[in-house]
């Protein structure tokens, strides 16, 4: 049984921006990292695009943690309907028990780190529950991240797919592998710092696991 489906908002061209607001443009990604959330953050309006067609090997169903061995890559099954499919249709598979695999591999990562305990009952629905789509799975996470944050944000989702936006900080190439780079990394503490050295850019759970609510300063 798929249970969890979310309203699509408004189209961005319903609401217009204030010249005191910033609107960011980006693409759907799961459990996102550092670079992504601190844009998140910096501005006032997030736009999601839901007409973009899906990428394979991106960070759209995939994320990256810290384990005692490394970083890990956790990535999202997904349906295969057609050689192209929009983001916003992209079916998510259960044939393999990822949520279980996942879960498993974030508390094996985080048990032991200072505030996993406070936020445990905030993601662990997300991996009991069952959701049809990626997008809306990712923008659930999403906000529940911002929840836990205490930052309230103007959400939008996108009518169409326009190649030069206006109005907007189009970075939607955030949601790919090769152009996520943190540049400046702030670090932080992290369980296997000791171990591994500073990893920078990982997954925000990464950051709210290990600093909390200091995560939005990074």
């Amino acid at each position: 049984m798929i249970n969890y489906t979310i309203q699509v908002f408004v189209g961005v061209e319903h609401f217009n921006l204030s010249n005191k607001m910033s609107a960011v443009l980006l693409s759907t990604a799961y459990l996102p990292n550092i670079t992504y959330l601190s844009q998140v953050l910096n501005h006032d309006v997030v736009v999601f695009e839901r007409h973009e067609h899906f990428v394979k090997q991106t960070y759209r169903n995939r994320c990256e943690i810290l384990t005692s061995n490394g970083k890990l890559s956790l990535s999202i099954p997904l349906v295969k309907q057609a050689d192209k499919e929009l983001i916003a249709d992209k079916k998510i598979s259960y044939a393999e028990d990822w949520q279980k695999q996942h879960w498993r591999a974030i508390t094996s990562a985080y048990k032991n780190s200072p505030y996993f305990e406070f936020f445990e009952d905030k993601f662990k629905p997300f991996y009991e529950n069952k959701y049809e789509l990626l997008f809306d799975y990712n923008t659930q996470l999403l906000q529940t991240i911002l929840h836990i944050l205490r930052v309230k944000k103007q959400i939008e989702f996108t009518s169409q797919f326009d190649v030069c936006p206006v109005n907007f900080n189009d970075l939607r190439a955030l949601s790919d592998l090769n152009n996520s780079e943190n540049l400046n990394p702030k670090t932080y503490y992290q369980v296997f710092a000791d171990k591994q050295g500073f990893t920078p850019n990982l997954s925000c759970l990464d950051a709210l696991f290990n600093v909390g609510l200091d995560a939005t300063y990074l």
